[in-house]
């Protein structure tokens, strides 16, 4: 009787063990689903988040360019993109799509167009704004005008005067629609000179063309710059003189023959400033780099030469090399 009793509570303690055991294995399980749940939905929601975002990108023309000339749309519009998270920001960063006109079936005249994208991956939407343009699409035309040099007069110091202008460029290509060609009256190079100029000015100046009124016209210009050379001199005397060029940091091993073009220039200032120069102006020319034939630009100085002005204020010299 003892016996059965003591087999009757040990089978309860082990019943009471073995449901306490499976207690925490049920609820461990419980736990590890609901963390793999939570990281598989959090994945999920990475996966299917979505982006907006507003890039500028260049607007395109498709039109015949050599028949026709275009104006009045903007160089840049806006884009609203939106889709996956990714391809979003994957596509802001590259832009690899555009957005263009479709003008080639339109005529001379003003028109009204919608604009369109191509390439974006078809998951992501698109907004352009402006969703339309106005553009004037006119005959493309090609005329050449002579350049006048233009500059600030009044920049000249007192005592002194400027002499003609010269330009390395005499005539430029305008081209563009043919209504803004028949506005251009003419052609200028704008020439910067400083305030109180008393030296010959050469430095590159922007060319425009001009209407009427003196406003630019919306042309494109071939050259667009050009070098402008303006000498500036004294009001006292002035008189050809030579150019004397000597060479420094020659090499000891080799002799120089140096001949400058042009050989002579005019030399500007007083009466008693021009006896005293004599017959030639000095310049030099660095010869530590020279190892065969070669010209060189070198700058003539007035104040090393004690005269007011030497114009041109720049030569081209030619150094010959021989061994000793």
């Amino acid at each position: 009787m003892k016996n059965e009793r003591y087999t009757t509570w040990l089978y309860r303690i082990l019943a009471l063990i073995l449901a306490i055991l499976l207690f925490f294995y049920v609820n461990s399980t419980k736990s590890s689903s609901n963390g793999s749940s939570t990281s598989t939905s959090s994945n999920n929601t990475s996966l299917t988040a979505t982006k907006t975002m507003t890039v500028s990108v260049p607007l395109q023309l498709n039109v015949n360019s050599n028949k026709y000339f275009v104006t009045g749309y903007p160089s840049k519009v806006k884009v609203k993109l939106k889709g996956p998270l990714a391809l979003v920001t994957t596509t802001a960063n590259t832009q690899n799509f555009k957005v263009y006109a479709a003008l080639s079936d339109l005529g001379v005249g003003k028109h009204t167009v919608t604009l369109h994208q191509e390439g974006l991956n078809h998951e992501i939407s698109s907004t352009i704004s402006p969703a339309k343009i106005s553009v004037d699409i006119e005959p493309r035309r090609t005329v050449s005008f002579p350049v006048k040099v233009r500059y600030n007069s009044q920049n000249i110091a007192a005592g002194y005067s400027a002499g003609k202008a010269t330009s390395d460029t005499t005539t430029v290509k305008a081209t563009g629609a043919a209504n803004e060609i028949a506005r251009v009256k003419q052609v200028v190079a704008q020439l910067t000179v400083p305030a109180n100029t008393k030296k010959t000015v050469k430095s590159q100046a922007v060319i425009e063309a001009l209407d009427s009124s003196g406003k630019t016209v919306n042309v494109i210009l071939t050259p667009s710059t050009t070098t402008v050379n303006l000498p500036v001199t004294s009001d006292g005397e002035g008189k050809k003189v030579s150019v004397d060029v000597s060479g420094k940091n020659g090499s000891s091993d080799s002799s120089y023959s140096i001949t400058a073009n042009p050989k002579k220039v005019m030399a500007y200032g007083s009466a008693s400033q021009l006896s005293k120069l004599g017959s030639s102006v000095a310049a030099s020319v660095d010869l530590s780099d020279i190892t065969s034939k070669t010209t060189k630009t070198i700058t003539l100085d007035a104040d090393e030469n004690n005269v007011t002005a030497i114009d041109p204020t720049t030569i081209q010299v030619t150094v010959n090399v021989s061994n000793k």
